[in-house]
């Protein structure tokens, strides 16, 4: 799990129940007359590059060398008051830069010449920590002393322990299990920690066992510190947690009052009605008809990840799956299959909803519908990133899966139709003339 001899540690999860199928009943979707939003135009932000944001020349270089040009809004709005050390608490929708944010604006700020870590990052699994620090060893590569540790769950304790002595680290990428560990233990010193974030922050605060395990390593660090927190569904529940986290009386918000706005403009979305009889067959049949570059097919437990996966092997389709039960060599390696475009469908649980950035995947459906209306914004959100076309189908068996969509659509004002027997592939599948210039 190194890349550029970095990058190994642990994956906790909390987002998988047990198993449970409900009979299926009569479905009644209502099918909400309110139109969704136009599209606004807040994808990228022409007049502004990255320049003007008088980053370090090492950070331009490796902005242009992976392609990007034009920042989005989100980090037009919180990339400059990130880098003068404005708390951040930053709410957009998925696919819009989020990461970009605390990457840029943390290495913008790093001393490389501090030995122990200045920059501290949480997430919530082990994948999207992985996927973090990867973003972080791109646009580092031009800062010599930017050295970087991932500490996840699925290896030894020991190991990471021995790897904190034998490096002199300044960036720490982790999951709050194995930091909390390893705070406990005194293998880490956060002493001399200047930027603490937390990415996913209101599942990471929402949960009372992780929020304690964030806490934990929170309170290792300076009182001092940068604190900067992300993600796209922030409920009223949840904010006021994550307001005790700032400086209150200097952090920059970006909330959404209006939800409708984190729909995704482009992104397609029905349902089909299956009883659960019927799913594999309609599952198959939308495979087959589908024009998609990779689709993440969803389901709510790992059990049926499991059944599932065998189920369309045995019917000659390619694909794979990725759960919690599997170990974390395990995962990773499907992850990169997946990520490096090897498998073209995957089967996933909601470890796979949050954060996970695969550029190719163009098609998403929800085989179980989700639980609620956040999980369903989460795992719609793999599609359509960056205001790329894409398509969200949901499987509807039961009464309540018809009132967590009627919820969904309520919430966010758009109309979620049902599927219709043709649909051109130009509207979930982008071409040439669809593409523009690249934000990040």
């Amino acid at each position: 799990m190194t890349s550029s001899g970095e990058t190994e540690a642990e994956l906790l999860d909390y987002d998988e129940e047990q198993d449970g199928d409900k009979k299926m009943k009569d479905l009644t979707v209502q099918t909400s007359k309110k139109k969704p939003p136009a599209f606004a135009g807040h994808i990228g932000t022409k007049s502004t590059s990255f320049k003007d944001f008088l980053l370090k020349p090492e950070l331009l270089q490796a902005i242009a060398d992976a392609g990007f040009e034009h920042p989005s809004e989100v980090q037009q709005q919180c990339i400059p008051q990130a880098n003068v050390g404005t708390d951040i608490l930053c709410q957009a929708k998925s696919g819009m830069g989020k990461t970009a944010v605390y990457v840029i604006s943390s290495l913008q700020t790093l001393d490389v010449n501090q030995e122990k870590p200045a920059v501290v990052v949480l997430a919530p699994t082990r994948e999207l920590a992985y996927q973090i620090a990867q973003e972080f060893i791109r646009f580092k590569k031009y800062l010599k002393g930017a050295r970087l540790a991932l500490f996840v769950g699925g290896y030894p304790l020991q190991s990471d322990i021995e790897k904190i002595k034998d490096r002199k680290i300044n960036i720490v990428v982790g999951t709050p299990g194995r930091m909390k560990a390893l705070v406990q233990e005194k293998a880490l010193d956060l002493s001399e920690t200047k930027v603490f974030v937390i990415d996913e922050c209101d599942k990471m605060l929402a949960p009372a066992e992780m929020r304690a395990e964030v806490q934990e390593t929170f309170m290792a660090t300076p009182q001092s510190k940068q604190v900067i927190l992300v993600s796209a569904t922030l409920p009223k529940d949840v904010l006021p947690i994550c307001r005790r986290f700032l400086h209150t009386n200097h952090a920059h918000e970006i909330i959404v009052d209006n939800e409708t706005t984190l729909s995704l403009e482009k992104l397609h979305q029905h349902y089909v009605k299956a009883d659960e009889s019927r799913k594999l067959i309609e599952l198959n049949s939308l495979l087959d008809i589908l024009q998609f570059n990779q689709v993440i097919v969803f389901v709510n437990t790992v059990a049926r990840c499991g059944k599932l996966n065998e189920e369309m092997l045995a019917q000659n389709f390619p694909t794979i799956e990725i759960n919690s039960a599997m170990d974390q060599v395990e995962r990773l390696a499907r992850y990169h299959q997946f990520k490096n475009f090897e498998k073209r469908i995957l089967i996933a649980t909601d470890l796979f909803g949050r954060g996970m950035d695969i550029e190719r995947v163009n098609v998403v459906i929800n085989y179980d519908c989700p639980r609620d209306s956040n999980t369903y914004l989460h795992r719609i959100a793999r599609a359509g990133r960056f205001g790329a076309k894409g398509l969200a189908v949901t499987f509807l068996s039961n009464d309540h899966d018809s009132s967590t969509l009627n919820e969904v659509q309520d919430r966010f004002n758009i109309s979620i139709t049902s599927l219709p027997d043709e649909i051109d592939p130009s509207l979930y599948s982008e071409t040439s003339s669809d593409i523009t210039a690249e934000v990040f």
